[in-house]
């Protein structure tokens, strides 16, 4: 019985060597990696149109949630796609063969963005938010909103088709308030380029010896009576038909009046 004694021992001792790092310390236990720990990343190398892509790896797949556009929304879909997705970095999460969610690199989900925007509408399919920002984009009239329904009609010859807008934007310049030697005033910009704007600053000049002191929804910067005001990283889109606001606090020595000329990205604007 002490010799069957001896040999347990003896294997205990042998099994712990093994087992044991030499300076004492206990083994790490294994960690088991899975593949749930980060979405898969990929490329978007070709758009096929504004609900379809095609994958870095030639996977050609439709976006989930996405209803299909009508005919005269379908060119600003695909545009809109395009500038979105195209040789851009998305997670990919699969949704049902053929059918995928794609996030961009900042985790924002395209499919919401494109109805936020107007420029789709929703399938209804598990769409509780994209339903509420259909919603949102309808009373804000934006994108395929503000264009109403496809006409029914046969299309005129070119010759018939009325020309373009002359400028491509609209600019509202409004002074909301005013006291001694200050004053508030709010810029709204309207994009009526028939294109979505990705990106803008919008020029005026002072005739008065105004200068701005505080502003809010924008990047502001003046040179004397020049002001230049760039879009903020939330609100740089324009899509078509649509519009931004920003307002600032100004200084002003005397009377305050609107500026008589905008330019957005160079282009003179309407004034409204």
């Amino acid at each position: 019985m002490a010799a069957r004694k001896h040999w347990a021992v003896l294997l205990t001792l042998l099994v712990a060597g093994c087992t044991a790092p030499q300076d004492g310390r206990p083994l790490p236990a294994p960690r088991i990696s899975s593949s749930a720990d980060s979405e898969p990343s990929t490329k978007v190398r070709t758009v096929v149109d504004g609900r379809t892509v095609e994958l870095a790896d030639g996977t050609r797949a439709r976006i989930s949630r996405l209803a299909e556009p009508s005919s005269c929304a379908a060119a600003a879909a695909t545009d809109f796609a395009t500038k979105t997705l195209q040789d851009k970095e998305v997670r990919v999460t699969s949704i049902t063969p053929g059918e995928v969610s794609l996030a961009l690199a900042d985790g924002t989900d395209y499919a919401l963005l494109a109805v936020q925007y107007g420029i789709l509408r929703t399938s209804g399919v598990d769409g509780g938010p994209l339903v509420e920002a259909e919603t949102k984009a309808a009373q804000a009239k934006l994108g395929l909103w503000a264009q109403g329904d496809c006409p029914t009609t046969t299309t005129p010859p070119s010759s018939a088709v009325p020309p373009p807008p002359a400028s491509p934007c609209v600019v509202v310049y409004r002074i909301t308030s005013h006291w001694a030697g200050a004053f508030q005033a709010e810029v709204t910009i309207r994009n009526v380029s028939g294109a979505l704007v990705e990106g803008w600053t919008v020029r005026w000049r002072f005739d008065g010896g105004e200068t701005v002191s505080q502003l809010w929804n924008g990047t502001v910067s003046q040179s004397g009576a020049e002001v230049s005001v760039a879009n903020a990283a939330y609100n740089a889109l324009i899509v078509k038909d649509g519009s931004v606001t920003f307002g600032f606090n100004g200084a002003a020595t005397g009377p305050t009046s609107p500026p008589s000329s905008f330019s957005v990205n160079g282009a003179a604007c309407v004034t409204g």
